[in-house]
């Protein structure tokens, strides 16, 4: 389960269902002169208006951080869980109108408690942000920021100053030496009185070879350099040949690897090295 994958909308439902959780232990009804119990007193009322929306809000979540979408009487788990949101909703809604319901018709004096109050209020928060998280691009947002990724190294590069990298001191190389520059007493290096040219033994010195320029790039070779990014919302990835089919979906808060600029589109390495075109980058964000 990818954490990383939840919205904004998704972190709102889970806020509400907290509330919602905390408000069944709460007075359900009001009355001044009796021993008015909480929703747990009332296996209707809590089933129907707190844990529904309670089991509601977990199915959103587990439906978001799944890879791949479940099914529940043919529905995906996502839409089953906005569906007992609303019902919550409902039932507190009614509830609120008429919460003589549970009690004998003599008692008049009684009225809706803080724990109904809270919990309609909280019910209602939960069912607006499941109905409008898919329609509303704020709450599309990425809950948690994914870290920022290391930026991508030339194939093949290694990291400075390591032995045999240009620049790095060699063993043997007085401090302070050039590269490439032999220190005193090396093959090479004159000594005093000593012919430029010359080794120490007397005998001439060949030239060395000019080192080889780098060939110059072709033509029609891409300026594109990889990078990191990350999707605002899920979007697939297609195979490279056009297959319509998608191979993978991308997630929010994770980050992938760009290598290669296909037209509009990027051709994107997932993490287990799957490689794919993205045929939607707006809104990307770029590590």
């Amino acid at each position: 389960m990818n954490i990383r994958s939840l919205t904004r909308g998704d972190g709102v439902v889970i806020g509400a269902a907290v509330v919602l959780f905390i408000a069944s232990f709460l007075d359900a009804f009001d009355s001044p002169g009796g021993d008015i119990p909480n929703a747990w007193d009332s296996l209707g009322l809590v089933m129907g208006m707190y844990v529904s929306g309670i089991i509601g809000a977990v199915l959103i979540v587990v439906a978001r951080g799944l890879p791949q979408p479940r099914k529940v009487a043919g529905l995906d788990l996502g839409q089953f869980g906005v569906a007992l949101t609303i019902f919550s909703a409902w039932t507190a809604l009614w509830t609120i109108f008429d919460p003589l319901g549970f009690f004998d018709s003599d008692l008049t004096k009684v009225s809706a408690g803080v724990g109904l109050i809270l919990g309609l209020v909280a019910a209602l928060v939960m069912a607006a942000a499941a109905v409008a998280t898919p329609l509303v691009p704020a709450l599309q947002a990425a809950l948690l920021g994914a870290p920022r990724p290391q930026q991508p190294q030339p194939y093949g590069g290694q990291p400075q100053g390591g032995y045999g990298y240009p620049g790095a001191q060699q063993p043997g190389q007085p401090y302070g030496a050039q590269p490439g520059q032999p220190g005193p007493g090396q093959p090479g290096q004159p000594g005093p009185g000593q012919p430029y040219g010359q080794q120490q033994h007397g005998q001439p010195q060949q030239a060395a070879a000019p080192a080889p320029q780098p060939a110059a790039p072709q033509g029609g070779a891409s300026d594109f350099s990889p990078f990191w990014f990350a999707v605002p919302v899920p979007r697939p990835l297609y195979a490279e040949d056009g297959n319509p089919t998608p191979i993978a979906e991308l997630a929010p808060g994770t980050w992938y690897l760009a290598v290669e600029q296909r037209g509009p589109g990027l051709v994107a390495q997932t993490q287990d090295g799957r490689r794919g075109v993205l045929q939607d980058t707006s809104g990307i964000q770029r590590g």
